[in-house]
């Protein structure tokens, strides 16, 4: 099993109802995969309440292999998710990790 973990950080300059919203967008989009990517084992989008720290959203992910995570990121659904963030993204972390 293989664990996905990407960590976001939105742009200073959005506003506080900006940056809800596109991070609400992005968590429902993201968690409706399973639905049509049968392949993804747990996926879930934590939005950080904390504003002391400096990662805005957490994407939380299993699944059997890494090829299944390459086949997942190429997905067209899973590609209009993540391009919700496009233009409010500042940056981006991931670690892929074996269970």
């Amino acid at each position: 099993m293989v664990k996905h973990i990407v960590l976001f950080k939105l742009k200073k300059e959005l506003t506080q109802t900006e940056r809800e919203d596109v991070m609400h967008r992005f968590k429902a989009a993201i968690e409706a995969l399973p639905a049509t990517i049968p392949f993804i084992r747990h996926i879930f989008v934590g939005l950080n309440m904390n504003p002391d720290e400096q990662w805005d959203i957490c994407l939380d992910s299993e699944f059997d292999t890494l090829e299944d995570v390459k086949a997942y990121s190429a997905h067209p659904d899973h590609q209009a998710a993540a391009g919700l963030l496009k233009e409010y993204k500042q940056d981006r972390a991931c670690v892929d990790y074996m269970l």
